[in-house]
């Protein structure tokens, strides 16, 4: 048997190994859970070790299967990069990129690393941004590309832009430390970005909509700052589902059966191309989509 690895087998792997699961995985590769272990099993194999300890709470990667994550992920690079330039497909340039500090944390820098793989003379400056300022930013010209997330629900949204391309829709959950205690009478100690956050503005007005007591506990500068004073126990906060973390209990009710009312969805945005922009800033447009609008695995 010639040495070497089937493509397909490769691509399943990563997603596994990322997903931590292989029923978590099968969306992302568009196949059933039981087409994904059959990869797997023959991916094993062909490699002639075991690349996977499997557990109640998903898998994780053996030694070996470390080593072949590092392969397979420059393979697949390499095979796009490939596919692209075959098609006379290239992006080179400076764009400058604004992702609201919501949309999937955990995620993001895997994907610029991928697209800085498969295009190496794409340099990427990105930014880190309330959607507010992103869209001012994006209106003046500050930046090529930009994603912003928007408030779903009949009342309170926020319209956003028109012309906006989805990328993705996560509930919006009331979060904390899965040992937080609320004092009984006590208001909510509520965990919040500055007032200058839409996801702020929203929560407060949301929470005097319906009544229910509360007082800003801690503010933090970003989603990162929010997430460690979550886990401290300081608090809780309104997050979606990709920002929220592995490390928080989502929450519907507090002591004496108080209930925190319930949140309506959050969509985040890839802003719409502008007029007489450059054809290799709309290819990487095009580009970014198709891997940021990729499924992930939920926590």
């Amino acid at each position: 048997m010639a040495p070497g690895f089937d493509f397909d087998q490769l691509r399943t792997f990563v997603a596994v190994a990322d997903a931590g699961s292989l029923s978590a995985a099968a969306p992302l590769v568009f196949l059933s859970q039981s087409s994904v272990s059959e990869q797997i099993r023959k991916l094993e194999a062909r490699a002639g070790v075991s690349l996977f300890t499997r557990g109640k709470l998903g898998v994780a990667t053996t030694a070996a299967g470390d080593r072949l994550l590092g392969h397979a992920r420059q393979l697949l690079a390499q095979s796009e990069q490939a596919w692209h330039d075959v098609r006379g497909f290239s992006l080179s340039g400076e764009l400058r990129l604004a992702i609201t500090d919501y949309f999937r944390p955990g995620d993001v820098a895997r994907m610029l690393r991928h697209l800085g793989v498969v295009y190496p003379a794409l340099r990427i400056h990105v930014t880190i941004l309330k959607s507010g300022i992103i869209e001012t930013g994006y209106d003046t010209g500050e930046f090529d590309i930009g994603v912003s997330m928007r408030i779903l629900g009949k009342s309170m949204a926020r319209e956003g832009v028109a012309g906006t391309q989805a990328l993705s829709r996560e509930t919006l959950d009331w979060v904390a430390a899965p040992d937080f205690v609320l004092d009984t009478g006590a208001p909510l100690p509520l965990l919040v970005l500055p007032d200058t956050c839409a996801l702020h503005r929203f929560t407060t007005q949301w929470l005097d909509t319906h009544h229910v007591p509360y007082t800003i506990a801690h503010v933090a500068s970003g989603v990162a700052g929010l997430q460690l004073a979550l886990s401290a126990g300081l608090g809780v906060a309104c997050l979606n589902a990709s920002a929220a973390g592995p490390s928080l209990m989502r929450i519907e009710k507090l002591v004496k059966g108080r209930r925190l009312p319930k949140l309506p969805e959050a969509e985040f945005h890839l802003l719409p191309a502008r007029r007489g922009e450059p054809d290799w800033v709309t290819q990487a447009r095009q580009a970014l989509a198709s891997q940021l609008a990729a499924p992930t695995a939920l926590n």
